[in-house]
Parts: structure tokens; sequence; C-alpha cells
């Protein structure tokens, strides 16, 4: 009787405040975000032979759902359950944010987060765009960022270029977000063809994720691989999502989600305080092993 009584209160306080008790927690959670293509441009295309391998590995979400249009709303969605009254590509007005998201949930209760850029000229650079390929409106947590130490804010050191991605994983926070340049997010420009975009950015993401794929199996750790958006063309915009890794269970799940969906799963592997629209998200149900 008393066990009951104490698990019922001990819900009730983290119903209160928008926390889950984690049944099971990754060490690490590697998120990777692709660019501007439908669930049906990349499942079963064979120009993206590794991301189709991860699929079949892995959870496959086939009801998954950007957010709106165009890029960037999506991205700062999924890292902070809001596009922060954001409608297009331009600069975030009133940065830097002192609104909830990932990454400050995560330090605030003692763990760690970064985000990789690739192409970022340097470590917690806050540059619109670099000629290599970097874009800011694909770097949610630059918006962020201060030295100010104000609400919600994250230091410098959070923003990463890809380069300072560590080859030992175990030395990873305990979240990444990575961001491939134009050149491999499959976002590309007029002068490439679609094919060439996807192959490119499967051929990165192998080469630069693939061995992380295969060491989150084994370390209690995940991968999930998204894209902010479909090409434009529909109004459902429809996406890939994956989950590949440890404790994940393998197969086809039509459950409807969209970036807030996935960034309520994170937090509810830490037990943090969820973000905007994260609080209203449908949980993500049946694909861990506990």
């Amino acid at each position: 009787m008393l066990v009951r009584v104490a698990l019922a209160a001990l819900l009730t306080a983290f119903a209160a405040t928008g926390q889950v008790a984690a049944a099971w927690s990754p060490s690490h959670v590697v998120v990777v975000i692709e660019e501007n293509h439908s669930y049906d441009q990349i499942i079963g295309n064979p120009d993206a032979p590794f991301i189709n391998k991860l699929a079949t590995e892995g959870a496959l979400f086939t009801g998954s759902h950007g957010v709106d249009h165009p890029s960037q709303p999506n991205y700062l969605a999924l890292f902070s359950g809001s596009t922060q009254g954001t409608t297009g590509d331009g600069a975030v007005r009133g940065t830097p944010l002192t609104t909830p998201n990932l990454g400050a949930a995560l330090t605030a209760k003692g763990y760690t987060f970064a985000g990789y850029s690739e192409g970022l000229p340097e470590v917690g650079s806050l540059k619109r765009s670099d000629p290599g390929g970097y874009a800011r409106k694909h770097n949610p947590w630059s918006n962020w960022q201060s030295d100010n130490h104000g609400p919600n804010q994250l230091p410098a050191g959070t923003n990463q270029p890809f380069k300072n991605f560590p080859s030992n994983f175990d030395r990873l926070p305990t979240v990444a977000f990575v961001v491939p340049d134009l050149s491999h997010d499959q976002h590309g420009d007029s002068l490439t063809t679609d094919r060439t975009l996807i192959r490119d950015s499967d051929e990165w993401l192998k080469r630069n994720i693939g061995d992380y794929a295969m060491w989150a199996a084994t370390h209690n750790s995940l991968l999930i691989v998204t894209w902010d958006e479909d090409d434009g063309d529909t109004a459902a915009n429809r996406i890939p999502t994956i989950v590949v890794g440890a404790q994940v269970k393998p197969g086809k799940y039509d459950q409807r989600i969209d970036h807030h969906s996935v960034l309520r799963m994170i937090e509810d592997f830490y037990g943090l305080p969820r973000a905007g629209a994260s609080a209203g998200a449908a949980p993500i149900m049946g694909v861990i092993a506990e």
C-alpha cells in the first residue's frame, strides 16, 4: 500500500512539472538533420543505400512530418518545441533568446549538449553563412548563444564545427545534433541533380556517422536521422525519420509524429521539462525495448 501511494505521488509530481520518469536513458543520442526531401524520395531509393540500410536495421517512421516551411522553423521546432515566431530563413528576432530549449534543459540537469555544424568557421561563430556551405538557418542552438548566461542561454562551446565531432564516441555529449553543410545535406543548389544530392549525402553520412551507428548499438546509445521538411510539393510535409541503436525494436511504425514528438522522446529519456509544443505532442510508443 505504501509503495502504491509513493508511486502515485511521484507520478503526480512528474505530471505537474511536465516531466516523465524514464525507464531507460541512452548514454548518448546523436541527431542528424537532412534537408528538403520527402519520405517517398528517400525510402527505397537506390541512390541512398546507407540510409535505407539504417531504415531496415532500426525503427522507420512512415508517418513522420515536418511542422512548417521553409527550413529554419523546423530546426527551431526540433530544438525548442517552437518556431520562435520565425516564418522564414532570415535572422531570428530577439537573439540571444531566453526561451526553453533542449540544450539548456540538459545542462540544467547535469547532462551535456553540443551542436556540430559542418563548415562552421570556428567554435561559437555567429556568421550567417560561409562559402564552404555552412548556413546559420540550420543551426538553431546558435540563437540562444550568449556569454551573459541569461535564462536558457548556451555558452559558445556548445556551438561546434563538425571537425570537432569526437572520434572517441565515449567523449560525445549526452545529446549531440549534427548538421551537414549544403553540399552534404541534400539541399544543394540549382546546378546539382537530385540524384547527386542524395548520393553525396548518403556517402557523407556513411563516412562520417556510420561508425557511430554501429557503436551505438552496443554502447547504450542512439542515432536519429530525420529531415527538416519535404520538397515543398505537398501540404502533408511527410519526411523520413529513422531511429537506430541500443534498445530499438526494428520495424516500420505508422504513428503520426513530427519534430515536437522527437523532441519529447529525447526529453523523456532524461526526465527533462518539455519545451513548447513538445508538451502536447503524443509520446512515441513501442520503439524502445525497456
